[in-house]
C-alpha cells in the first residue's frame, strides 16, 4: 500500500467485520481463537497443503469466536491467505505477523482483518503504544502479546483492550502454561485475557481457566487434526 492511500476493507462486500473484543467477552467461555498457519520455525511442517477457505469454513462450524491467521512466511503464510479467509467466513479475523511498521496495519486493514497482533518482545514501549494508537485509529483492535511481567506493564500502559499471554518463548520455542498462570492474575479485569500457545486438550483449558482465563488462541492443535471440527468442539467441552 502507498503511503497516503486509503485502506478500504474487504470483507464479503458485508461492510466492516465483527468486533473480536465483542466475540471475546459475549457468550459462556472457554472462547477459541482458531489458527491458520502451515508450519512453525518451531515445530516445522504442521499442515502443507492447508487451504485457509476450507479450514476457516470448518473452524466456523467447530464453533471457533475468531480466527487467526499467520502471514508470515515462516510460518507458511501470506496476506493472501487473509484475504481468502475474509471472504468465506464473517468471523472476527486477526492478523497474525510481526508487525513493526503501521503500514503494515493499513495493510491489515486492506487485507480483511479486524484485529492485529502487536507483540511487546519486539516493540520498544514508545513504538508499541504508537503501533496500539494508530490500530485503533484505523479501527483495528491491537492485540498486545506479552510472555514476562515487565512486558505485561508495559502493555497495561497502552489503551489496548485485549492482552495475550504467550506461553511460548519466542527465543528459545520452550511452551510452560505455567507462564499464563503466573501473569494471569496481574492482568486487570477491565482487559480482555487470552492464552497463547500450548494448548492441544480441553483438559488444558480447564487448567488456565482457574486462574480466570476464558480466552484461547489454538494453532498447532487444529490445523494437525484430521477432523477440525472435532477437535474443536472437544477443546471447547471436552467431547470426543
Amino acid at each position: 500500500m502507498r503511503k497516503g492511500e486509503r485502506p478500504q476493507r474487504i470483507v464479503n462486500g458485508k461492510g466492516r467485520r465483527p468486533s473480536l473484543l465483542s466475540a471475546l467477552t459475549v457468550g459462556k467461555p472457554p472462547r477459541v481463537i482458531a489458527e491458520i498457519k502451515r508450519r512453525s520455525p518451531s515445530c516445522g511442517p504442521l499442515n502443507p497443503d492447508l487451504d485457509p477457505r476450507r479450514q476457516a469454513g470448518l473452524y466456523q462450524q467447530g464453533g471457533a469466536r475468531a480466527i487467526s491467521i499467520l502471514t508470515n512466511d515462516n510460518f507458511g503464510g501470506s496476506l493472501r491467505d487473509l484475504l481468502e479467509a475474509s471472504k468465506v467466513t464473517d468471523l472476527p479475523l486477526l492478523r497474525k505477523d510481526f508487525l513493526l511498521d503501521p503500514l503494515q496495519l493499513e495493510e491489515s486493514l486492506a487485507f480483511g482483518a479486524s484485529a492485529v497482533l502487536l507483540i511487546a518482545g519486539i516493540l520498544a514501549p514508545d513504538e508499541l503504544l504508537r503501533m496500539v494508537q494508530r490500530s485503533l485509529e484505523l479501527g483495528l483492535e491491537p492485540l498486545v502479546e506479552v510472555h514476562t511481567e515487565e512486558e505485561l506493564k508495559v502493555a497495561l500502559r497502552t489503551p489496548a483492550r485485549l492482552i495475550g499471554i504467550n506461553a511460548r518463548d519466542l527465543r528459545t520455542f520452550t511452551v510452560d502454561l505455567s507462564i499464563v498462570e503466573g501473569l494471569a492474575p496481574k492482568v486487570p479485569r477491565d482487559r480482555v485475557l487470552v492464552a497463547e500457545s500450548g494448548i492441544k486438550t480441553h483438559g488444558d483449558i480447564r487448567r488456565l481457566m482457574h486462574v480466570g482465563v476464558e480466552n484461547f488462541l489454538v494453532g498447532e492443535a487444529l490445523v494437525k487434526a484430521e477432523d477440525p471440527v472435532k477437535k474443536l468442539k472437544e477443546l471447547i467441552h471436552g467431547e470426543g
